[in-house]
Formats: C-alpha cells, sequence, structure tokens
C-alpha cells in the first residue's frame, strides 16, 4: 500500500542520486520515456537542486534527489555498476519505443528470449540501466 505524501508503506524502492543538478530533468524524463507519475517534489534551500522527489512507474515507487557533494565524502558519484532497474510490461514494443523516443540509448536490442519475454536494456541520459520486458507476441 502506498500513501501519496509519504511514499511506499513497505517494501524496497529505488533511490536515485542524479549528477550535475539535473535532478527536475530526470523527473521529466522518466514521465516522458516511463510513464512515470510524481507524488511528491522537493527543492533545496538554494531553489536550485532537487531535494527528494517520490515518483511511480508501473506501480512501482522510484525516489531521486540531486547530488549533494558536501553532505558526504564530495567525490563524483556514479550510478552503480551492476544495477539494473526492471520494467515488466504487458506490451515491452511500446514501451520500448516510447523510451527510445524520450532519448534512452539502446544497450541491450529488445528480442524475443528464451525464457518467454521480449526483452531489452536501455540508458537513460543520466546513466542508468533499465531493462524492459513484456510476454512474446504472438
Amino acid at each position: 500500500m502506498e500513501n501519496e505524501n509519504q511514499g511506499p508503506a513497505s517494501g524496497v524502492a529505488a533511490h536515485l542520486t542524479i549528477r550535475d543538478g539535473r535532478g527536475t530533468e530526470a523527473v521529466k524524463f522518466y514521465e516522458q520515456a516511463f510513464g512515470a507519475k510524481e507524488h511528491m517534489h522537493h527543492m533545496a534551500d538554494d531553489g536550485k537542486r532537487l531535494m527528494h522527489s517520490h515518483l511511480s512507474i508501473n506501480g512501482g515507487s522510484l525516489m531521486l534527489n540531486d547530488d549533494f557533494p558536501e553532505y558526504r565524502d564530495g567525490g563524483d558519484v556514479r550510478p552503480p555498476a551492476g544495477i539494473t532497474l526492471h520494467l515488466q510490461v504487458p506490451d515491452a514494443d511500446a514501451a520500448w519505443q516510447r523510451a527510445v523516443d524520450a532519448g534512452a540509448k539502446v544497450v541491450f536490442p529488445l528480442e524475443d528470449q528464451f525464457w518467454g519475454d521480449r526483452y531489452g536494456q536501455v540508458e537513460d541520459p543520466f546513466g542508468f540501466t533499465w531493462s524492459i520486458g513484456g510476454p512474446k507476441k504472438e
């Protein structure tokens, strides 16, 4: 169960840190590419950086914020290697085309896979990998 004002009531939600002050841009990209709905948007006191956004995509929660190097060691924050955000959808082709049209870069082409899904991977403009899967078309 989700409380629109406070985020997920339980479970695991991805929380992305966006580099270069592009958090609000990321929200707009996820809305366009993945049909995200934003439930909460808080700017930092500087009025320039996104402190927190809570989105829902395909029934799941995604949280994100701009990078705040002053609150950690000051080094560059990078998307972690080996992390893929997965979207399981009824129509992988439509979801795929929407993401690519929005500016996602193809990493692994969308194709029929041996396990029964159409599946592929894209990279968003912020360096995060997303996989998209859905049933094969008959």
